[in-house]
């Protein structure tokens, strides 16, 4: 489950993430390209080539929660 709160930091992917990618393959952005441990508990967001999609990334002790929402419109 996602855990959203003031103690988590947020952390913008200020690159077009590939949104076919599910929680492993944008781990791997957030360790390769973001250089941040992915295993922190952090929030990682990333949106999509159109600007109508969102997907929220976070490690909760025994896995990853993926948050994804999409717009008929773009943000």
């Amino acid at each position: 489950m996602l855990h959203l709160n003031s103690a988590c930091r947020y952390f913008y992917y200020n690159g077009t993430a590939d949104f076919r990618k599910g929680a492993y393959g944008l781990s791997g952005l957030v360790r390769n390209e973001m250089q941040q441990d992915v295993l922190s508990g952090d929030v990682f967001i990333f949106i999509g080539r159109r600007g109508n999609k969102i997907k929220l990334l976070q490690w909760d002790s025994d896995g990853f929660a993926l948050y994804e929402k999409g717009w008929s419109r773009a943000l």
